[in-house]
């Protein structure tokens, strides 16, 4: 973590911070199982004039991310899936997980990816079972657009108060969101 937030000091002032941004969202999305909200709100509250290029290019990253992982776990999770089930969780819940995409992919992948929950092994699950890949990078663009241009916003709103309000709401508010997905699941599903 704390390499994390030197990583997000160094980007401020670099000429490259938004192509850093991109490969931080990328390397979070793919590999690091670490919340980029870390140095996204630093980051957005040094660069204040950049708030919403920095959101796009940290959906940028994830959406490229995303596709690799769907590909990853589409094309080579017989080879490795075994060793990945294990670097990111249990067998036991990546075969939770898989059913869950089975059963409800869309609404499950967006509901991980609002919250601060490694997506990684959302994306293997996706590309293992084969779930749509357009209806996956749907859900994909629209729940990683709402974190990180909703982080956008709340330092537009809130300045250097920001990072202390995330810090004290992020479970509230993940809980929130889940339940709001929830709901409007319900809606479209019995009307």
């Amino acid at each position: 973590m704390k390499k994390f937030k030197q990583l997000g000091s160094r980007l401020v002032n670099s000429k490259h911070m938004l192509w850093g941004v991109a490969f931080a969202s990328f390397m979070e999305s793919l590999i690091v199982p670490i919340p980029l909200e870390t140095i996204l709100i630093p980051l957005m509250q040094a660069r204040r004039k950049l708030l919403w290029a920095i959101s796009a290019m940290a959906l940028l990253g994830c959406i490229i991310g995303a596709a690799l992982g769907y590909a990853i776990g589409y094309f080579v999770f017989g080879l490795i899936g075994e060793q990945m089930i294990a670097l990111l969780s249990t067998p036991e819940q990546f075969e939770s997980i898989r059913q869950q995409i089975h059963l409800h992919g869309f609404w499950y992948v967006l509901s991980v990816g609002v919250t601060p929950i490694p997506f990684q092994i959302a994306m293997l699950a996706a590309g293992a079972t084969g779930y749509a890949f357009l209806l996956y990078m749907l859900a994909t663009i629209v729940s990683r657009g709402l974190r990180y241009f909703g982080l956008g916003l709340l330092v537009c709103l809130f300045g250097n108060q920001a990072q202390n309000l995330f810090e004290e709401h992020k479970i509230g508010a993940s809980v929130f969101i889940i339940v709001l997905i929830g709901l409007i699941w319900s809606v479209l599903l019995f009307s």
